[in-house]
């Protein structure tokens, strides 16, 4: 159980990197084509977007690893897969919900994480092409955000 609990959080955590890797050198690399809409000054007005293939891809390692984890009855590996899940609802409620309010919630947080997280996403997508991009990460990002909005309090 201890494992276990060690193994998720450890995953939950790894998963901001490789959200972070992922966003600055596959969706603005090779597979920009499907992330492009989403940097289009009006991608909010879509009820899909292509970049919406993201979720089953990051999905697919997650479901994989949960059907073996259950039919090998391997409990380390199911919380690999619960970890790597709960990361994936995490960002889309932090990216999806919050940050592009594709879901009417959580659009009142006055929380200066919450600011924070918000005001870098909008330094990433002041960039509307493939290069040049900053604050590729989600849960976690520069500190200098933090610091200029716990300076507002």
């Amino acid at each position: 159980m201890i494992l276990n609990s060690i193994l998720f959080v450890f995953t939950f955590a790894c998963m901001e990197f490789v959200a972070w890797f992922a966003h600055k050198y596959i969706m603005h690399g090779f597979l920009w084509r499907l992330h492009e809409d989403h940097h289009k000054p009006n991608h909010r007005a879509l009820p899909l977007e292509d970049n919406d293939a993201f979720f089953v891809i990051f999905a697919t390692p997650a479901i994989i690893l949960l059907f073996l984890g259950s039919f090998w009855n391997v409990p380390y590996v199911n919380a690999i897969g619960i970890g790597i899940t709960a990361y994936g609802i995490c960002y889309f409620l932090v990216h999806d919900v919050f940050i592009h309010q594709r879901i009417k919630w959580l659009r009142n947080s006055d929380n200066w994480y919450f600011r924070a997280i918000r005001r870098a996403h909008k330094v990433h997508h002041k960039h509307l092409g493939k290069e040049d991009g900053e604050c590729f990460g989600m849960l976690f990002v520069p500190f200098k955000y933090f610091k200029a909005e716990s300076n507002k309090e």
